[in-house]
C-alpha cells in the first residue's frame, strides 16, 4: 500500500497539472467497491468545478474543487467541495491524455478542459473514491497527527502508557497519519530500536531518536518519488527510487549495510517486519 512519502510524491505531481483546470465530464466505472460515494452522485458533483489544489491527508489525497461554474477562477477561491482519493493495495491516480489508452481496470475518467484526463486506477479494488459538498458537512481531515509537522513533546506523548509494540503504535493510523510498514520499519532501524519493544516503556530520548530518524527517512523518501516495491508510481507513470535505499525492509537474510549482521524478519500486528539484531536494541 502506498504510504505518505508515495501518496505525497503523487499529490504534488497531479497538483502542479491540473491546479486551476476544470472538470468537464467525469465518468466511473459499475464496479462497486472502489466508491464511498456513488458514482452517479460523484459526476455530477464534480462536473465544472475546477481543481484549486491537490495536497495529502494522511495516506488520501484530497482535491479541493472550486464551484460549480464555468469562470475564472479568482485569487483565494475557496473549496466548495472535496474530491478524496485513497489509493488502497494497488491504486494508481495519472494524469494523461485524452487519447491515451485507457488501462484495464480504470475505474474514474475525469475529461479536464485543457484536453488532458485525471484517471484512477486500480486492479485489486481496494482504493476508494469520495466527493464531498462542504456546505452539507465537514472537510475530510486525517485521523492522526501529522509525522513531519509533530513536535517532539506531542510525539512523546502519543506512546505514553501504551503497552503495544512501537512498531504496531506507529502503523496505527489515529495516531501517526501515513506511517505504514516500509517507513516504520526504516525509521526503527535509523533510531537503534527494535520494533517489538514496548512503546509507553521507551525513554524520552529514544522518542526523540525515533521522531527525528522519522522525519528524516520521510523526507528523503519523498525527495526520491517514494518506494516502488510494488505497484506503486508517480503521476505521470513513473517509479520512485528510495527502494535502493532501505536498509532493512525486504532485505531479509541479507546482511546489514551498517554491520553485516543478517537482516531478520518477523511478524508484528500481522505485518513481516524487518530488522538488525546487532544495530537495533
Amino acid at each position: 500500500m502506498p504510504e505518505l512519502p508515495e501518496v505525497e510524491t503523487i499529490a504534488r505531481g497531479v497538483d502542479a497539472r491540473v491546479r486551476g483546470d476544470r472538470v468537464v465530464e467525469a465518468w466511473f466505472s459499475g464496479e462497486r467497491e472502489p466508491f464511498k460515494t456513488p458514482p452517479v452522485r460523484q459526476a455530477q458533483g464534480l462536473a465544472g468545478r475546477a481543481f484549486l489544489s491537490v495536497y495529502r491527508a494522511g495516506k488520501h489525497i484530497v482535491c479541493a474543487m472550486g464551484p460549480a461554474a464555468d469562470e475564472r477562477l479568482r485569487d483565494g477561491e475557496q473549496a466548495e467541495a472535496q474530491w478524496i482519493v485513497h489509493l488502497g493495495m494497488t491504486g494508481r491516480l495519472l494524469v494523461t491524455t485524452a487519447a491515451a489508452p485507457a488501462e484495464k481496470h480504470t475505474h474514474a475518467r475525469l475529461t479536464l478542459k485543457s484536453g488532458r484526463e485525471l484517471r484512477f486506477v486500480d486492479p485489486r479494488r481496494f482504493g476508494r473514491l469520495e466527493f464531498r459538498e462542504l456546505q452539507r458537512g465537514p472537510a475530510f481531515g486525517a485521523p492522526g497527527a501529522e509525522p513531519l509537522e509533530i513536535g517532539a513533546a506531542a510525539f512523546a506523548a502519543l506512546f505514553r502508557g501504551r503497552r503495544t509494540s512501537i512498531k504496531a503504535a506507529l502503523l496505527n493510523q489515529k495516531l501517526l497519519a501515513g506511517v505504514g510498514n516500509i517507513y516504520a520499519d526504516e525509521s526503527l532501524f535509523r533510531a537503534g530500536i527494535r520494533p517489538r519493544r514496548i512503546a509507553g516503556r521507551l525513554s524520552r530520548a529514544e522518542l526523540e531518536q525515533l521522531r527525528q530518524a522519522l522525519k528524516k527517512v520521510l523526507r528523503h523518501a519523498i525527495r526520491l518519488g517514494g518506494s516502488s516495491v510494488n505497484d506503486y508510481v508517480d503521476a505521470e507513470g513513473e517509479r520512485g527510487f528510495f527502494q535502493l535505499q532501505h536498509f532493512v525492509y525486504q532485505r531479509a537474510g541479507e546482511p546489514c549495510r551498517r554491520c553485516a549482521t543478517p537482516i531478520r524478519r518477523i511478524v508484528i500486528a500481522g505485518r513481516g517486519t524487518h530488522y538488525c539484531p546487532a544495530c537495533q536494541h
